[in-house]
């Protein structure tokens, strides 16, 4: 059983590689920054501060994952492009796809449902004894409003 969980999760980090390098050919380079911050959207008072976001710990995944109308010839990721994550706020009576414009819904379900998905998923591995040493659990990241958006010093 050892051996499927190691071969599950190496599956999951190749899967990620391969997003990142069947992107580019051997004459072109994908450019993400390392470290970006996470606004409100212009115009828009932000109530909590800005988030830090790390690419570099986020490799792992798929670009789909969360820039799921992306190409892959397009250089701009841009959550907040038109169409995408651009509302200001929750239009009344409006169903699931109209509640993820509004760019705080699209963040949190995407963000935190993920960190979410893997906490419970270590809980699982965790409870039926599959990993004896708990640094091979994933990392979950965070999931409380003060973790993501520091406060101001």
């Amino acid at each position: 059983m050892k051996r499927f969980v190691t071969i599950i999760i190496s599956a999951v980090v190749l899967s990620g590689f391969g997003a990142v390098w069947g992107v580019a050919d051997e004459n072109e380079q994908l450019c993400v920054p390392f470290l970006l911050t996470i606004e409100a959207l212009d115009g828009v008072e932000a109530k909590r501060a800005p988030v830090d976001f790390s690419h570099s710990q986020h490799y792992s995944f798929n670009c789909r994952d969360c820039h799921h109308q992306w190409t892959g010839t397009t250089e701009d990721l841009s959550c907040k492009t038109s169409g995408c994550h651009d509302l200001a706020k929750t239009p009344k009576n409006a169903d699931d796809t109209e509640k993820a414009r509004y760019y705080k819904n699209a963040y949190h379900k995407r963000c935190i449902g993920c960190h979410k998905f893997i906490k419970s998923e270590n809980k699982k591995l965790a409870a039926v004894d599959l990993l004896t040493d708990k640094k091979q659990l994933a990392p979950t990241g965070p999931t409380s409003c003060v973790k993501c958006h520091p406060k101001d010093e």
